[in-house]
């Protein structure tokens, strides 16, 4: 999801994008409890990075806070597009509507099913319909989340890891700048995630850009490239709390 950005990116600053476990190529089982956490923190040791700034979209957004939580030392910023996962406050009636849709087809072996339910409320949103979202965005998503599938596919009987307390909670102990990035055209769930996070993060900092989904960076990549140049400028020149 942020290849469209990273010829740009990296001839600006030193970047690292990670698969989460379970996406892309990082397809190896976990051997234990799944915990993406862990995941980025090992990554971070093994490339040597210590403080850097954090940027997450969707559950990666959830998984950038808990990462702060975890080892608040490591986060100068975060840029948190369209929180999801562990940053979602409750199952929302159009939240609940896309895990049915979504459940409903893999148990019936449905992958392309299960796909196009994700294209629907996540690419599409619930307030347009296909034809208004560049069929490039659908395909490339349409891609990414069919790789995600056929990668967990025998995952069902791995636990997740949950942060104690959890990460709703302890919001108020985020102490970074901290950038929430909202589509207008979003899930209820999300926009909750939203308002929750920049509510409860002090001094948090929330944009929403019209006519967009649950994916900004990749229906606007250049607006979102500008803002996060601007972003990553303005943090570092901001006073440590």
């Amino acid at each position: 999801m942020w290849d469209s950005l990273w010829s740009e990116l990296t001839s600006e600053r030193d970047v690292v994008k990670l698969d989460l476990r379970g996406f892309g190529e990082s397809a190896t089982r976990p051997r234990g409890v799944l915990s993406p956490v862990d995941d980025v923190l090992d990554t971070l040791a093994e490339t040597g990075i210590g403080r850097s700034h954090l940027v997450g979209g969707s559950y990666g957004a959830g998984v950038a806070i808990e990462v702060a939580l975890r080892r608040p030392e490591l986060a100068a910023s975060l840029l948190l597009s369209a929180p999801g996962g562990a940053l979602i406050p409750e199952v929302t009636p159009d939240l609940r509507t896309f895990i049915d849709a979504e459940r409903s087809a893999l148990a019936d072996d449905d992958l392309d099913g299960a796909v196009e339910a994700n294209l629907t409320w996540w690419v599409d949103g619930p307030k347009r319909n296909a034809g208004e979202v560049d069929p490039a965005v659908r395909d490339l998503v349409r891609e990414m989340q069919r790789r995600a599938f056929e990668v967990t596919a025998d995952w069902d009987d791995i636990d997740e890891s949950e942060l104690d307390p959890p990460a709703l909670d302890r919001l108020a102990e985020i102490r970074v700048p901290t950038l929430v990035l909202l589509g207008a055209l979003d899930l209820d769930a999300i926009r909750g995630a939203a308002r929750r996070v920049a509510d409860c993060i002090p001094n948090a900092r929330h944009v929403e850009w019209p006519d967009t989904a649950h994916l900004p960076s990749m229906e606007r990549p250049s607006e979102f490239l500008g803002l996060l140049r601007t972003w990553l400028t303005s943090s570092e020149l901001a006073p440590p709390d």
